[in-house]
């Protein structure tokens, strides 16, 4: 029976990944870092971790579907531990000074009760329900004992812990000599040291000894085939030689056994049954070049690229310490960004810095500046010349990469440009993106890829246009990023569609609510607003109110009446979801960053101005929170959005009040290209991240953009429909955001403009959600995990974000053996897959397999829909597929592969609307906005 439940629990947690190219065991990780990047970890099915850091397990499970296992030694003690003052002198055996620990004697009559009940039951009530018991075989470490009465009282501990705590899962860290006798009471053994170990006296990583393998070897196949228990294998390697790494975890699965490889501490995430891919890119900076990080170079072009391609970007600004740990195990690169040379303070330390990471083996990117001179040390690394001689007359460009002349052609180089010259040895791997060459005729270069990364010189990184604020890409950002930093070919978390379409939804600041409209009678924009815009277009809107613009207390009171009569019914409409704008609308939300108007000279206003009040964060978003639910918002309706205002850039403290709020944000970020500037250095990134709290970006900007500033040409927000187009082809980089003020309903152009752009996206096939949901997918693609798994793909998500971006080289969704895919859309930088939640494996197929291939179609799937899907259930025996749509209005969705099967929306037969010129795709129609879809094929 015991036995019978134990592989009851396994399969549990392997039910996501249930099919044939599924693991056979969990994925097991081991981190006990103060920090562990649970965001990352989760992609393992089980994660040991040091619980005195704090970690809450019972919201990890519900989050994630992984689980935590806390880390307990049983017979070492720390004098760190909360319980070791109350531990008896006499029960200590022992010193183990390698880990400063003291050894417990297990002969002791009360230890099992002691273990019981001041290690794991306060652990127990803190939902932990699984537990990694180390240190089991310490007593050898004492001069004396008795080695069967050790043994009998590691049982009586074991014993003591399943009776106290019923449905207790323990993974037994060696101990070998007692798994016989408590076989039925573990859920897993663990060994550490198979082929690679890590020496804690002398502190370095060893082979393990042959002899001593074979042995190690012999007792985990005894446990796994005689015992019937699956084996964790801990080895330990550098952990910046993942190569060695991934190698040794392959040693270990191949021996059949569940493998976890890290560094010595276990402080970083290893490679095990499942590698997780980096996520997360590094951009050094220096602050003092702009007046924070939103106005950075960094920030306004770099990071939308690496945002796009499924990196989260973190910054490292060199007028701080410059961080540690910056790993292959989460990092997939660094990108050097500099707008001229850095303080000659600063510069050594900056070399340092980087020459750690780059003998690391972590690829570096320079995009526009080094920002020194770099030494010789440096410049060595870098195989570069570290004192060449100047060059002679005029330069001329001699050879350029493809990805050269990207937005505008590189233009020949004058002074005060300098090229670099490659020493011999690095010129014979490098590969020059631009070469100039003197009049004497020696090559230099402005830019190349290098064996330990790539960098690209000013000007040919990024140029302005002479006369405007808009710049110009030289170069490929996307293709120079890729190379340099030798970014994999990975499936992309997409926040821009779901279910093959793009998304879309509008939301609107509350400025202007109380303004007269220029039509016949005078009407408030904010009536207009509601017949003309929110009662005709049943999309999903998102609105918003400024507190002392409509409450009885603010610029208004005798308006207040009427105005709040007509927010209430704008939130009282099933389609319009309630936000906040602010109690009195912050021009200027940090005022510690001085930028534009708001400089030292500055006079302008940080906010309205309100008699007797100065502005206050917490008034400004938790007040004005509490005025929407109190006085506005219909019961059961509260508000869920803080959208910016003013300068749009929030400090760390106002993201932090807003998220603790339990408020979502959203605005910033000023995309706003058109065909007057088409460059993608108008298209902003997703948000920005300020100490660990994350800034959602409007996909598209406002009006206020379009129409100078509302200075006119009122009309001008109808070329925000040449924005929704260029963020969709070449690269679908933005989903459809209408985002205007209520002011723009004040104005009979400005009214006819919104008409305008509600009827294109009418006529588009595009997927509604609500801004909130926008915001959510964001803040998952933050925190989604890739690995790799054997031969396919583990993702693992919060559920919000539902689509990957395949880049051709990985080809199409192998349907038949993927697990929580419910279909795939072609798409122009590669196929969009539907997922089905938030965890899924993906495998792939040469994209010779395309739609209505042999591979493809040999069960239906879901090419496309306006709705999210729920509860698919794929192809079973008798040939049913199931799922539910529900969406904001008529259902429209498309299925491949169902070509001879009958199709069923809420029990009833469906006919196609029409289908593909191919006959693989059958589209369908219902004027419901939800139903339960059955697909009937006969078993073939």
């Amino acid at each position: 029976m015991q036995r019978w439940l134990r592989m009851l629990l396994l399969i549990a947690l392997l039910v996501p990944l249930a099919g044939q190219a599924a693991p056979a065991s969990p994925a097991v990780a081991v981190h006990y870092g103060s920090k562990a990047p649970l965001s990352d970890l989760k992609v393992f099915d089980i994660t040991v971790v040091e619980p005195d850091h704090g970690q809450d397990p019972v919201k990890f499970k519900q989050t994630t579907g992984s689980e935590l296992f806390a880390y307990v030694s049983v017979a070492e003690v720390q004098a760190s531990r909360p319980y070791y003052a109350r531990i008896p002198a006499g029960w200590k055996l022992a010193r183990n000074g390698a880990w400063n620990s003291e050894v417990i004697d297990q002969t002791a009559a009360d230890w099992p009760a002691f273990f019981a009940d001041q290690v794991v039951a306060p652990l127990w009530a803190r939902g932990y329900r699984g537990f990694f018991l180390d240190t089991l075989d310490s007593y050898r470490l004492a001069a004396r004992f008795d080695e069967a009465a050790q043994q009998q009282g590691l049982v009586r501990v074991i014993e003591t812990l399943h009776s106290r705590f019923p449905g207790i899962r323990l993974i037994q860290n060696r101990g070998f000599d007692i798994v016989p006798r408590v076989k039925d009471k573990l859920f897993m053994v663990a060994a550490e040291s198979l082929f690679k170990g890590w020496n804690a006296t002398d502190k370095r990583y060893e082979d393990v000894k042959p002899a001593d393998r074979d042995w190690l070897l012999g007792q985990l196949r005894t446990v796994r085939d005689t015992y019937g228990l699956p084996v964790l294998a801990i080895d330990y390697v550098a952990p910046q030689d993942r190569a060695t790494s991934r190698e040794t975890a392959e040693k270990i699965k191949a021996l059949g056994f569940i493998p976890w490889v890290s560094d010595g501490d276990l402080q970083t995430v290893g490679i095990g049954a499942v590698e997780l891919m980096p996520r997360r890119v590094l951009i050094v900076y220096y602050g003092a070049e702009s007046p924070s990080i939103n106005y950075s170079i960094a920030h306004r072009f770099l990071q939308m690229p690496l945002n796009h391609m499924g990196y989260v970007v973190d910054y490292a600004d060199i007028g701080e310490a410059l961080p540690q740990g910056v790993l292959r195990d989460r990092y997939a690169g660094i990108v050097v960004s500099f707008g001229g040379f850095i303080p000659d303070g600063s510069a050594p330390a900056v070399s340092r810095w980087l020459q750690a990471r780059m003998d690391e083996g972590m690829p570096v990117a320079v995009m526009g500046s080094l920002g020194m001179v770099p030494d010789e040390a440096l410049a060595g690394r870098l195989g570069i010349e570290s004192s060449p001689e100047a060059a002679r007359g005029t330069l001329r460009i001699t050879r350029q990469h493809p990805m050269m002349g990207y937005e505008t052609a590189p233009a020949p180089p004058v002074a005060p440009f300098a090229p670099v010259y490659l020493t011999p040895a690095a010129a014979a791997q490098a590969q020059p993106l631009i070469e100039v060459t003197d009049q004497r005729g020696k090559p230099g270069v402005a830019g190349a890829l290098m064996p330990w990364g790539g960098f690209i010189l000013d000007p040919y990184a990024l140029v302005d246009v002479p006369g405007t604020e808009y710049f110009r890409w030289v170069i490929d950002p996307f293709a120079f990023l890729t190379r340099a930093l030798s970014l994999p070919a990975l499936p992309v978390p997409d926040v821009t569609t779901e279910n093959g379409r793009r998304l879309f939804f509008s939301h609107v600041d509350g400025d202007g609510f109380p303004s007269r409209a220029e039509l016949p009678g005078s009407p408030f924009a904010a009536s207009v607003l509601l017949a003309e815009i929110f009662q005709k277009y049943r999309v999903p809107q998102t609105m918003s109110v400024i507190e002392a613009e409509i409450s009885p207390n603010g610029l208004h009171p005798d308006l207040s009446p009427a105005l709040e009569d007509i927010a209430r019914r704008m939130f009282r409409l099933p389609h319009v979801e309630v936000a906040s704008h602010t109690y009195s609308h912050p021009f200027l939300w940090d005022r510690n960053v001085k930028h534009g108007v708001f400089d030292d000279k500055g006079e302008a206003a940080i906010n309205l101005s309100l008699p007797g009040y100065s502005m206050d964060l917490r008034r400004e978003i938790v007040g004005s929170t509490e005025y929407i639910n109190r006085r506005l918002a219909p019961a059961g309706k509260p508000v869920k959005i803080l959208l910016w205002s003013g300068d749009t850039a929030p400090s760390a403290e106002a993201l932090a009040i807003t998220e603790d709020a339990g408020l979502l944000n959203l605005n910033g970020g000023d995309t706003s290209i058109t065909r007057a500037n088409p460059s993608i250095t108008a298209i902003g990134a997703h948000g920005i991240q300020k100490q660990g709290r994350l800034q959602v970006y409007a996909p598209i900007t406002n009006e206020n953009i379009y129409t100078n500033l509302w200075r006119g040409p009122y009309y001008g927000y109808e070329r925000v429909i040449e924005s929704f187009e260029m963020t969709d082809k070449p690269r679908r980089i933005k989903p459809v955001d209408i985002y205007y003020h209520v002011y723009s309903t004040s104005k009979r152009a400005g009214l006819n403009a919104l008409h305008k752009v509600y009827r294109w996206a009418q006529a588009q096939p595009l997927h509604p959600v609500f801004a909130s949901e926008f915001i959510r997918k964001v803040r998952d693609f933050h925190t989604y995990a890739v690995a790799r798994d054997g031969e396919g793909w583990r993702v693992r998500g919060d559920g919000e974000l539902r689509t990957l971006r395949l880049p051709p080289a990985l080809g199409v969704p192998a349907m038949g053996a993927s697990q929580g895919v419910a279909g795939y859309a072609p798409g122009v930088e590669g196929p969009y897959v539907h997922l089905a939640s938030g965890r899924a494996w993906l495998k792939t197929a040469a994209a010779a397999a395309s739609p209505g291939s042999a591979e493809t179609s040999r069960s239906p799937y879901l090419r496309d829909a306006n709705a999210r899907i729920n509860g698919w259930t794929p192809q079973n025996a008798s040939g049913q597929t199931a799922f539910d749509l529900k969406g904001f209005g008529p259902l429209e969705f498309a299925l491949a592969g169902a070509s001879g099967c009958q199709v069923q929306a809420n029990g009833r037969a469906l006919a196609p609307a029409s289908a593909s010129v191919s006959s693989s795709t059958s589209n369908y129609r219902l004027p419901d906005a939800a139903a339960h879809i059955q697909i009937l094929c006969p078993v073939r």
